[in-house]
């Protein structure tokens, strides 16, 4: 039995031992998949292209409108002392009005727009953030549960072999029914210990699949996480200067500034220059009488002026606007500072739960030696009588209690120090090297529309971009087996450390 041990105490090093396969995935592969067809980006970004909008819409505003009308009426009943008036007509105009001051309206908007278009993109970043902590949580959820599925399954067979020794044993008088029964015993506990571990794995790999859009095919080891803090204070530091979320509270905070400037145009004086340009054709049905005095079938004007706004009483309009966007304005900036809490929270947390898990990656490790030890030691004693079954039993239960505590660590720490490179704004695909697969610009959209005049250029219609996941298989609890060459170590070290 002592080599059906030495594959159950190597079944810990399953965290870094997917299948050997050409075509295995890497964390950067299912990173890539997701930030490019995972709907929670791909819709982020349409909100982003809406947001876009809101500048050529302000600046609409402040530009020269035309306008044209036409008409055509008939006279049904003409009156008996209109003798002079046509019995049908036909009109066309055109108008021009040019907005020379407006009180600060348009160039407050505009500016609000823009500083919103900041703030979208970099809630875009912190969305990207957040699918990156997703895909990490996931694919390491996955790794963590083949493994333990895998230390389960050799602990059954494990016990398998020493339930049949037990009953050899006890068919020569060597044991007691005792002893059989409490093998038979330890074997039904593993054997519904390895269900829930393959039904959490399954769970795990579906989860995958809804984040990453494929199935996951051998995943392999990740790789080290770089650039983690040496302290909280650090941590803290970086991410006020740089967490995705933060900002974004700090540019809708500006935006609200201006619109409190553009809210007060209200109750200013507005300055317009107008042209308009006139047509009539009587269509021929002009009374003779109208026609000897000199009137004519056809007719054009033109007009030319300055239309000066000023608002005298407005009910108390712009007062309750300038009210309303102060108090918006006083709203951002308590969420400014929620933001800010929420960012010290979870940069400390992080930091806190990373540390804690390096410290029970090493604790594991040695429970695991030393459990490895103690289970050798009670076999010995028990080959000379001084041992019973159930001490066998029990340490082959704590053996793998540790070792599914290493795996559970390892993944643990990895998670939790990606998390705390997202808290420092630190977890976005510029930062993760996945500019060779195209990184999305939020930059060219609103080029290509901020100075749009034309009112035709309607872009295109939207288009699905996310993947469905409809026609991936449903998964299963299948795992690979031990290979005798597998190590005690997981593939991620002590996560940065």
């Amino acid at each position: 039995m002592g080599g059906r041990f030495s594959k159950v105490a190597a079944g810990v090093g399953l965290f870094a031992c997917a299948v050997q396969s050409a075509q295995a995935d890497t964390l950067r592969d299912a990173l890539m998949r997701a930030y490019q067809t995972n709907p929670s980006i791909t819709g982020a970004r349409a909100e982003l292209r809406a947001t876009d909008e809101n500048v050529p819409l302000a600046k609409a505003n402040g530009l020269p409108a035309l306008d044209a009308s036409g008409g055509y009426s008939e006279t049904l009943v003409t009156p008996t002392n209109s003798f002079l008036a046509p019995p049908r007509q036909l009109t066309a105009g055109a108008q021009l009005s040019v907005p020379v001051f407006q009180g600060g309206a348009v160039k407050n908007s505009v500016r609000a727009a823009e500083t919103r278009v900041e703030a979208g993109r970099a809630g875009l970043r912190s969305t990207e953030s957040d699918l990156f902590t997703r895909v990490v949580a996931a694919y390491m959820d996955v790794i963590r549960d083949a493994a333990v599925v895998r230390l389960n399954q050799e602990n059954v067979h494990v016990l398998e072999i020493n339930l049949q020794a037990s009953q050899d044993r006890f068919q020569v008088g060597d044991l007691t029914r005792t002893d059989v029964a409490q093998s038979e015993a330890r074997l039904a506990q593993a054997k519904g210990q390895l269900r829930d571990a393959q039904a959490q794995l399954i769970t795990s790999r579906e989860t995958y699949i809804s984040v990453v859009g494929t199935t996951p095919d051998n995943l392999q080891s990740p790789p080290d996480l770089p650039n983690l803090p040496d302290s909280t204070e650090v941590a803290v530091d970086t991410a006020l200067r740089e967490n995705p979320q933060l900002d974004q509270a700090r540019e809708a905070l500006k935006a609200a500034g201006f619109d409190v400037d553009a809210a007060k145009a209200g109750k200013l004086p507005k300055l317009s220059v107008v042209v308009g340009g006139q047509y009539y054709n009587y269509l021929g049905s002009l009374p003779p009488l109208a026609q000897a005095q000199g009137v004519r079938n056809t007719g054009n004007g033109a007009t030319a002026g300055v239309q000066l706004t000023l608002p005298l009483f407005q009910g108390g309009r712009p007062a309750a606007q300038v009210r309303q966007a102060k108090a918006r304005r006083g709203q951002a900036i308590e969420q400014a500072t929620a933001a800010e809490r929420q960012v010290v929270q979870n940069t400390r947390s992080a930091y806190a739960a990373w540390q804690s898990s390096l410290y029970l990656i090493r604790s594991s490790r040695a429970a695991v030696k030393a459990n490895q030890l103690s289970l050798e030691g009670v076999r010995a004693e028990n080959s000379v009588g001084t041992r019973t079954v159930l001490d066998i039993l029990n340490a082959e239960q704590e053996l793998l209690n540790s070792q599914v505590q290493l795996v559970t660590a390892q993944r643990n720490a990895y998670v939790a120090g990606f998390a705390l490179l997202a808290a420092m704004g630190r977890a976005e695909a510029k930062d993760l090297g996945l500019d060779g697969g195209g990184l999305y610009d939020p930059v060219a959209h609103y080029d290509d529309v901020r100075g749009q005049i034309w009112d035709w250029s309607e872009g295109k219609d939207a288009m699905p971009v996310a993947t469905t996941t409809t026609g991936t298989p449903a998964q299963t609890s299948d795992v690979a087996p031990l290979g005798e060459d597998e190590t005690l170590d997981l593939g991620v070290g002590d996560a940065g450390e």
